[in-house]
């Protein structure tokens, strides 16, 4: 009931992007029910039939990914402070964003099943004709289980993965600056810093721990000084409080009581509250470290779509080498898609930069995280269809009505997911935007670092579009 409360309540926005859910929802059903129909068609071909459904799992992923992205996006399941007090903590709001876009995905089913029982004639008695009509199964009766089981896969499938995303994680404790270590193995275990053999006995081992002593015997010395001076301090302040008079430094100032000593430095110098609580979430990303990972998966792909390029003939459909060479080749751009943006930020700052080029790259950097995986995601779909477009030449079959609609939902799916990403970006950087114009940035600047932010990824991702293609699509070609 809450979850449908709040998908009545939602802007317009966020009721576009959950009709984009339903809308990818709807034509992956419809491709599963027509790969049903198929089989139902054709008994002695079973090979082929699991092979057009093996070819539904780049829809149904993209359709996933995207209500991934939608979820995320969802300003009403968002945590706010002070939800936890009337039940809705972190795990309530992730049952809730769940169950949205189960109640999206499973509209977007209905609605698929609707489409393919009216062009099947089994609501108007009249079954529609064309290339597609292979695919429907006439004539036979759809088997109730086998329906609802394809119905169900892209709500159970959207609704699993937002609740993996969402689900509230424990946060993880920043490094302490100023912990013990112990150098040798002893009563508390391994040290941080293992010593190898003879350390110990070599020339100038003993210098630093002479520093180090020489340090903490004047930092002893000056504390006890210090003590020794608050505890005079103290005494002459009982003087004073004895004699019912305020009492008076050497200098003639007012002397006062502190409550409590004065809190620490931090790290950079600024001095810590005592209610200051350290953010856990404050440690920087690492943007890099799937760079190589990406690289590798992607090398791999392409491997696996030459080595079935033997197989994959003009006349047939791709074989499922190649289904994987392509689900390789994806994952890989998708995994090197935030390093590629952290280093095009970089970049972006080399040489000299002025007031735009390092604005530009810096928001770059910051926002790699979240822009680079769907960036990574619409070059490989871009690649693929270059690469598809080389296989249905004008010599080989024609791209037929569900491999358009497959084509489409796939190439929608991530460039709305592209697009839902960067709006998530803008939103999370309008105090950063606010700050700037308050201190005179003209908003003329922050266009054209945006746009020079755009320019410098078209430079990076096309070409690498571009190369990543003609490698995928030279062995289909032959």
């Amino acid at each position: 009931m809450l979850a449908l409360r709040l998908t009545r309540a939602a802007r317009l926005a966020v009721q576009l992007r959950r009709l984009l859910v339903a809308v990818a929802s709807a034509g992956t059903g419809f491709l599963l029910l027509c790969a049903l129909g198929h089989a139902l068609t054709h008994p002695e071909a079973p090979g082929a039939s699991a092979l057009r459904l093996a070819w539904c799992i780049a829809p149904l992923a993209a359709t996933v990914y995207l209500a991934v992205a939608v979820a995320r996006t969802d300003p009403g399941t968002r945590p706010r402070p002070g939800l936890s007090a009337i039940g809705l903590g972190p795990g309530r709001l992730m049952a809730v964003s769940a169950t949205t876009t189960a109640l999206s995905a499973a509209l977007g089913s209905v609605a698929a099943l609707l489409v393919f029982l009216q062009l099947r004639g089994d609501l108007t008695g009249a079954p529609a004709d064309g290339a597609v009509t292979e695919a429907l199964a006439l004539g036979q009766r759809l088997p109730a289980p086998a329906v609802v089981t394809l119905l169900t896969l892209v709500p159970a499938a959207a609704s699993a993965a937002v609740a993996l995303n969402l689900r509230p994680r424990a946060p993880r404790p920043a490094p302490s600056a100023g912990s013990r270590r112990y150098g040798r193995f002893g009563a508390y275990g391994w040290g941080a810093a293992r010593e190898t053999f003879g350390a110990y006995g070599r020339y100038g081992a003993r210098l630093a721990p002479a520093s180090s002593a020489s340090a903490s015997a004047s930092a002893s010395a000056s504390a006890s000084a210090s003590a020794s001076a608050s505890a005079s301090a103290s005494a002459q302040l009982a003087d004073g409080r004895a004699a019912g008079a305020a009492p008076v430094g050497g200098g003639g100032t007012l002397l006062t009581q502190a409550s409590d000593a004065p809190p620490p430095a931090t790290a950079d110098g600024t001095p810590a509250t005592p209610d200051a609580v350290p953010d856990p979430t404050a440690t920087p990303r690492p943007h890099t470290t799937t760079l190589p990972w990406g690289i590798a998966v992607l090398t791999a792909g392409l491997a696996v779509e030459t080595y079935a390029g033997d197989t994959a003939t003009p006349s047939t459909t791709p074989s499922a080498a190649v289904l994987a060479g392509w689900a390789l080749t994806a994952l890989g751009l998708a995994l090197a898609g935030p390093g590629l943006t952290h280093l095009c930020g970089r970049l972006l700052q080399a040489v000299r930069p002025g007031a735009l080029r390092l604005l530009a790259g810096r928001v770059l950097m910051e926002e790699s995280h979240r822009i680079g995986r769907p960036l990574g995601v619409v070059c490989s779909v871009a690649s693929a269809a270059y690469a598809a477009a080389a296989l249905y030449d004008a010599d080989g079959p024609d791209f037929g009505p569900l491999s358009t609609l497959g084509a489409l939902v796939v190439a929608g799916c991530a460039v709305a997911t592209l697009l839902t990403a960067a709006v998530e970006a803008k939103h999370d950087r309008t105090d950063t935007t606010d700050a700037l114009l308050r201190l005179g940035a003209p908003p003329a600047t922050l266009r054209a670092a945006a746009a020079v932010r755009v320019g410098a990824l078209l430079a990076l991702f096309g070409p690498l579009t571009l190369i990543v293609a003609q490698l995928a699509s030279l062995p289909l070609a032959r």
